[in-house]
């Protein structure tokens, strides 16, 4: 495979704005890289939509960041992960990084009982549990459907979150030593999952798959040398909701594109 240009950018994608906590730590990671980001936004959720659907669209988006040049792609996304990941990582003709198994190294350093929560596709794919039972961890795990519309809806500091979170997470047996966070909107539920669950050490993998891709890109000779931190945003919805709602999650999405699915 020839090494893709440095001075390329960095390509992310997810389902909606839930990849942006991911795009914040590599950005704070790699503050001399470029990156375009994809929010599948018209098409948000993935994580209750069959795996072959889900591969589907992540095989149209990672298509259209190399169309657009890019010299990695992240996939920050972990229904897209799950399913889609080895596939994506052994056909692409760049780099793909996934949120999945930084999210599981970092569950592993803590000892004791690991927790899963994350989209319906995420849970039932098993893909989390599988790794961490060959490591000989116990696995806890419950799919959370209503997490991402909380997010999506900037609901994550109302009242109506604790009532949700607490009500999936009535459960979570006694012995938890940590939680991953297995579906990147969560992490802007974690004041509320800290207060239902208190003592429980939250694995949020975007800053664990930040480093990841960091070193990843160090060990190819991809670091940019000349990056002026550029993110160019693509969504498949509206751009007007979708600046409106990322700059309300801290990311001010100047440059944001329409794409038409047509296009995919």
């Amino acid at each position: 495979m020839t090494s893709p240009d440095a001075t390329l950018p960095i390509g992310v994608f997810d389902s909606g704005v839930g990849g942006l906590t991911v795009l914040r730590a590599l950005r704070a990671a790699l503050p001399g890289e470029d990156f375009l980001y994809f929010g599948d936004t018209a098409r948000v959720p993935y994580g209750s939509k069959p795996p072959a659907l889900v591969r589907q669209f992540a095989w149209e988006i990672s298509g259209f960041l190399l169309r657009k040049g890019v010299k990695a792609i992240v996939v920050a996304c972990n229904t897209a992960s799950s399913v889609a990941l080895p596939d994506l990582a052994a056909s692409l003709s760049v780099p793909v990084y996934g949120v999945l198994e930084p999210a599981v190294a970092a569950a592993l350093r803590v000892e004791g009982r690991v927790g899963l929560i994350g989209t319906e596709t995420t849970v039932q794919s098993g893909a989390y549990q599988a790794r961490l039972a060959r490591a000989g961890r116990a696995v806890w795990a419950r799919p959370c459907p209503l997490f991402v519309p909380l997010v999506e809806e900037g609901l994550w500091e109302d009242g109506v979150a604790r009532l949700v979170v607490a009500h999936y997470l009535k459960d979570a047996p006694k012995d938890l030593s940590a939680l991953i966070l297995g579906c990147t909107h969560y992490p802007y539920l974690k004041p509320v999952i800290a207060e239902v669950l208190p003592g429980v050490q939250l694995i949020d993998s975007a800053e664990v798959t930040a480093r990841v891709v960091a070193e990843g890109l160090e060990a190819r000779g991809l670091r940019n040398p000349e990056g002026a931190g550029r993110v160019v945003h693509f969504v498949t919805g509206d751009p007007g909701t979708y600046r409106v709602l990322a700059n309300r999650l801290g990311e001010a999405a100047g440059e944001v594109h329409k794409v038409e699915l047509g296009e995919l």
